[in-house]
């Protein structure tokens, strides 16, 4: 709970009920509209999703698909090929909490922006990273993060930076995906989502390929 709202709860007893519901309303009001997204593209979106989920100031995150020219597209329709789009998230951020800049750094580091193939064990366009940026000030951010981090890495990053496009969020399966607890057959048995999630991100070779890339840069390899 926003600390904002746990003060306001916590005088609500001396507070008229219509002026607690006014200041409810304006605080609300206040919050929605301070909020800013960021939309990353990082290979498979359920681990870019429980990635950023960690991150102080982060409110929201949604697996889905952008880039591409397909409207609606299914997970399978994206996976499958030919719709142009990518696997990404949109994060909802508090900018007072956490920067655009401040995320964007992190995310370089929670990938392999080497690889224009895919990412780590998952092949293909609909796998490939991108930083899909809103107007000029967030461009102009990921453009220096983005060297920033090519220097510090030492090798020539591939990741393009590009224009926001429409964004389609995914099926409500794919949302939280990591931490669900629906049972799934996989190759590994019965297990539940949250389970079968971190058996993929380990055999995968996620965290492994980026801890050898950026060492204790690494932003949230396991």
């Amino acid at each position: 709970m926003h600390r904002a709202f746990r003060s306001i709860l916590a005088r609500s007893a001396a507070i008229p009920l219509a002026s607690f519901a006014v200041g409810i309303f304006a605080l609300a009001s206040s919050s929605s509209a301070a909020t800013e997204t960021a939309v990353f593209a990082g290979g498979c979106f359920w681990c870019v999703e429980s990635d950023f989920d960690q991150v102080d100031g982060v409110l929201e995150t949604i697996s889905g698909f952008s880039g591409g020219e397909t409207k609606n597209p299914t997970y399978r329709q994206v996976t499958g090929g030919g719709t142009g789009h990518l696997e990404a998230v949109q994060i909802t951020f508090d900018p007072d909490a956490v920067t655009f800049r401040e995320l964007v750094d992190l995310f370089w580091r929670s990938v392999d922006p080497t690889d224009d193939g895919g990412q780590f064990c998952d092949r293909g366009h609909s796998y490939t990273t991108a930083v899909f940026v809103n107007g000029e000030s967030q461009r102009r951010e990921a453009e220096l993060s983005r060297a920033d981090a090519q220097e510090s890495l030492g090798m020539s990053i591939v990741t393009p930076i590009r224009d926001a496009a429409e964004f389609y969020p995914a099926e409500d399966k794919h949302q939280n995906y990591y931490m669900g607890t629906n049972l799934v057959l996989t190759r590994f048995g019965i297990i539940s989502q949250a389970k079968a999630y971190k058996r993929y991100r380990e055999s995968c070779g996620r965290d492994a390929r980026v801890r050898h890339l950026w060492g204790e840069q690494a932003s949230f390899a396991h």
